[in-house]
């Protein structure tokens, strides 16, 4: 890779919260509302958002899975812009087995306490390499 720095890097996400304990794994992201983030309107663009949902997700299935995975599934609602930010993402487990891992997300808009986003992903477990 060159010295550039990585997309998901410049959009800025940050941890804010991590559980795996069995049955409360959970998993918070953040990622601001800024200038350059933003569609016409001022608020984050929904591809964002739904990248945003897929990161926060996929990093909590790898983690309860012990090793990788790649999305199979995605659905999203999208109930309302993020205007004030940051985007929270809050992914937890809904079901975990030894092939799939489903999940939820909710996306809220932190500054004005709303929800902004619902989503369901389904992660395949990967074979180690």
């Amino acid at each position: 890779m060159s010295d550039q720095e990585h997309l998901l890097r410049r959009l800025g996400m940050r941890d804010v919260e991590q559980s795996l304990a069995k049955g409360a794994e959970r998993l918070v992201i953040e990622m601001d509302n800024r200038p350059d983030l933003v569609n016409v309107r001022g608020a984050i663009q929904g591809g964002l958002v739904a990248t945003l949902i897929d990161i926060a997700a996929g990093r909590l299935a790898g983690d309860v899975a012990g090793c990788d995975v790649t999305t199979a599934d995605m659905n999203v609602h999208f109930l309302a812009p993020i205007i004030d930010g940051p985007a929270r993402a809050e992914a937890t487990v809904v079901r975990a087995g030894r092939r799939l891992i489903v999940t939820a997300v909710d996306v809220f808009d932190a500054g004005r306490d709303r929800l902004a986003a619902r989503a369901t992903l389904t992660f395949a477990v990967l074979a180690p390499r």
